[in-house]
């Protein structure tokens, strides 16, 4: 289904909870935040009525998202019935990687296509600062496991902050070119416990790029979010997100399910359509799905007003 810039709406990502069990420095408090109750959280029934209803209206691709989806119980399951809706080509998750390894026999067998890892630093110590709590063996542990299994590609998303892990921009470029793996730098955004970092934290790509003439740029596809580099004789990808200084709004494809049932057409805005209430109508579920793809925002308004105008931290929406 088309929006009213006639961008194709087909990839909804969904998360299933706000709980995490790390705590990063640029999305969570160091205390936690307190969770939300059982009851204010959709059921696995809900979402796939929500993803059912979606892929009617053109969805193809579901990406489950939390907090850490992998902490719901059951995840599994709900990946399991998502694969047997109609309309449905394409079934990721994003994940910290720490319950990965255990875990990515079941989901492959579930119908789970593709995985994206939340990995911000390759140094113990390092790890252990940023995610307050982590373990990075467990994390790589993972990476390996999936390839064994074949659950490809796998991609890497590390957010790149001066002063705290920029030094290992080089350590990354080795990963790709020993692993078969799309390592992704992904721009700080002021955006919930990343606004105290921002400032001071934030990194230009841009010279990074210009300062290693071993990054050959891939010609992009329509609609992804990542500018591609490839480093000869590297058996894996290097990829630049950069939401602020190189926006990708004309070419959004996604709308956002967050996990108390209100769906974001846009990750910056404050408007948010809430469908528990539609939820026993099959119709009127459909009718607020197709207003809210359709007057899905323009763009955002990061570069210029230093900020995201959503009220929802990240880990309440997703990555």
């Amino acid at each position: 289904m088309r929006d009213k810039q006639g961008r194709n709406i087909n990839y909804l990502r969904v998360s299933v909870t706000d709980r995490c069990n790390l705590r990063c420095i640029y999305c969570m408090p160091e205390a936690g935040v307190e969770s939300l109750e059982h009851d204010d959280i959709l059921r696995f029934e809900d979402i796939l009525k929500i993803v059912k209803a979606s892929a009617s209206l053109g969805i193809k691709k579901v990406r489950y998202t939390g907090g850490e989806p992998l902490v719901m119980k059951d995840i599994d399951k709900l990946i399991y019935e998502t694969s047997k809706l109609k309309g449905i080509e394409d079934i990721a998750i994003t994940t910290n990687g720490i319950l990965l390894a255990d875990m990515a026999e079941d989901l492959k067998k579930a119908g789970l296509k593709r995985v994206n890892i939340s990995l911000d630093t390759l140094d113990k110590d390092k790890f252990k600062m940023i995610t307050r709590i982590g373990n990075l063996d467990k994390v790589l542990e993972s990476i390996h496991k999936c390839l064994k299994l074949g659950i490809k590609p796998i991609k890497i998303n590390t957010v790149l902050m001066k002063g705290i892990n920029d030094t290992e921009f080089e350590d990354f470029l080795n990963l790709a070119r020993e692993m078969p793996v799309e390592v992704r730098f992904i721009e700080l955004m002021p955006i919930g416990e990343s606004i105290k970092l921002y400032e001071d934290s934030k990194v230009n790509f841009e010279e990074i790029i210009r300062e290693h003439s071993e990054l050959i740029p891939i010609e992009n596809r329509r609609g992804t979010t990542a500018q591609l580099y490839k480093i000869q004789g590297s058996k894996g990808k290097i990829g630049f997100i950069s939401p602020i200084s190189c926006k990708f709004c004309a070419d959004c494809n996604k709308i956002r399910l967050t996990s108390i049932g209100t769906i974001k057409p846009c990750l910056h805005s404050k408007e948010e359509v809430n469908l528990r209430e539609y939820l026993s109508s099959e119709e009127l579920l459909m009718t607020k799905l197709k207003s809210a793809i359709i007057n899905k925002p323009l763009e955002h308004h990061l570069e210029e007003e230093r900020t995201s105008r959503t009220e929802k931290m990240m880990y309440q929406i997703g990555g």
